[in-house]
This record gives C-alpha cells, structure tokens and sequence, in this order.
C-alpha cells in the first residue's frame, strides 16, 4: 500500500546544513519544472548531443524527451517498461528493461537489440538501474519490482531467486555476479576515479553502501554509506567531487565523499525517484520525482561521460 506524505511535509526549497552546499547554490538558485504528467518519472539521462534529456514514465510504458528547444514529447511507446538509463563509451543509450527483463541497447540508427536477459540460462527478474565504467563493462542491478505485479512489467515468479548486482561485458556477453547480498539493490554509481561504487537497496535496509573496486571488476570491502529518510535511497549520481546527490522521498540529498549531509534539494511531490546531471556544462540537475521532471543549475559539475 501506498504510503502518502501529509500535505505540510511536501514542500520546495534548498535546506543548508554545511558552506559546501551553500557554495553549490548560485545566488538565483530555482528549482524549474519542465514537465509533468507521468505515473512515475525514473531513470533520467542527459543526451548532450541532441541537448536533450529522455525519461521513464514506468507504468505508461513509455520513454519522454525534453529539451529548451523542443520542450516535452514521447521518445518511444511502447519501450519494454523501461527503467534506468545510461550511455556507453560510444554514446549509445543502454537500458533497463522491466517488460523484457533484459539490458537493451539502442544503436546509431535506432534499433534496439538485447545485450542479456537471462544468467545461466534462467531469465533476469528485471534490471532497474545501470552504469558503464571507463573500460565499457556495464554493471546493473536486478530487484523484482518489474514482476512482482503488471503495472511496471509482467508479473512472473524470479526465476534466479534471489537479487543480484551484475557486471556485464558487452563485447564477450560474459555476465557475473559482483554483489549477492542485497535485499533490493537499486541505484548505483562510480567514484570520479571508478575506484569506489556506491549501490542503494531499497529494501530492508535502506540505505546506501559503498565498495571498493578490486581489480576494475570486483568488489569488496562493503561498508554502510549513509541512512536516507524520509523514504529510502533509490537513483543517484556522483558530481566531479565525489559528492552524493541521492534521491529521497522529500527530494535530492547531496553527501559529502565522508557521508556527511550537506544539504537537501526539496521537491514538491509525494516522492523523488533519481536525477542526473546535464546541460553543455553539466551544472543542470534534473530530477525525476514522481508524476514531473524537474531541473536547477548548480556550481557542481556531473560526472557522467559521455
């Protein structure tokens, strides 16, 4: 059942809790919103060659795309309930499919083709967020929010049984296993340097962990992040100084590399799924929050390439 924020708590704003943040504020700091009218806005990802961002509106089964110049439209309908989205080394977008339960990748002349879909021969539950490292490996995670019911996927029983975090090499179709001992893992993201990764689960635990990276391809050494309330920690990304800008059911929370809470982007809506950073600069942060896609210029750099 769905759990719904009293009215009071819904609000919009910036919270300072350290000068960090406050340095990441212009002085006309706004929070805009470009759109709204999706059932459930998630997976954001920044095209800087359109200067375009695309979106999931989950439920409708749906892509959208903005732009300054274009404003809103529907990208792609139906799009295999897609999730999570990110681009590889090449600039091609590489998603989380629920309705497939398959990593897709659309190629330069717009067709889709499935990278993996199944793990020793048994099929996905339904890859939710992703990431390419520098050496193009992608790394995805795998809850069951897309087969536990119809209205983000299919339902169906876990044919694997349990929720993984994986490493996929594109090149070899090699997939392996890196994280096994998560109740939901959700959003994820690499240091600046890759040599940490950070992964939600929104499960039980709620929180954040992070890892070192072993190897480029292993980790290890798990330890708790940080405890996001109100709600738990789903999509999040990295700015070029390792800070955190995690999504939380009040809006966007920035942590420092050391976990301390630097401040709080508030966003007026029931909850706030993930962001991403874009804009020629990469100072715009958009927000995907519920049923609208937010944006607001920061003095903090995106780490996202290309």
């Amino acid at each position: 059942m769905t759990t719904y924020r009293p009215t009071e708590e819904v609000r919009e704003g910036f919270e300072v809790y350290a000068d960090r943040f406050q340095a990441m504020l212009p002085e006309d700091a706004k929070l805009i919103k470009h759109y709204t009218g999706t059932e459930w806005a998630e997976g954001p990802v920044y095209i800087s060659d359109d200067d375009c961002l695309l979106w999931s509106d989950i439920p409708n089964d749906r892509m959208m795309r903005w732009s300054d110049a274009d404003g809103d439209s529907v990208f792609r309908q139906p799009c295999g309930y897609t999730n999570g989205h990110t681009r590889d080394r090449q600039g091609r977008l590489v998603s989380c499919e629920h309705g497939g339960r398959r990593i897709s990748r659309t190629e330069a002349d717009g067709t889709v083709i499935t990278l993996v879909d199944n793990y020793q021969g048994k099929r996905l539950n339904s890859p939710n967020d992703i990431v390419v490292k520098s050496d193009g490996s992608i790394w995805f995670t795998d809850p069951p929010y897309g087969i536990l019911s119809d209205r983000e996927g299919h339902k169906a029983e876990s044919e694997i049984g349990a929720n993984y975090v994986f490493r996929l090499e594109p090149d070899t179709g090699k997939l392996e296993i890196v994280g096994d001992d998560f109740d939901m893992p959700n959003g994820l993201c690499f240091s600046p340097n890759e040599s940490l990764m950070y992964i939600s689960d929104t499960g039980a635990p709620g929180h954040i962990r992070v890892f070192d990276v072993a190897d480029g391809n292993r980790l290890k050494n798990s330890r708790e992040f940080a405890v996001v309330q109100p709600g738990k920690p789903d999509g999040f990304r990295c700015d070029s100084n390792g800070n955190i800008f995690t999504s939380a059911w009040d809006g966007i929370h920035v942590y420092s590399p050391q976990a301390e809470l630097l401040g709080k982007i508030l966003v007026p809506e029931q909850r706030t799924a993930n962001c991403c950073f874009g804009g020629p600069d990469m100072k715009r942060l958009y927000i995907a929050a519920d049923h609208s896609m937010y944006s607001v210029v920061l003095n903090a750099r995106g780490n996202q390439s290309p």
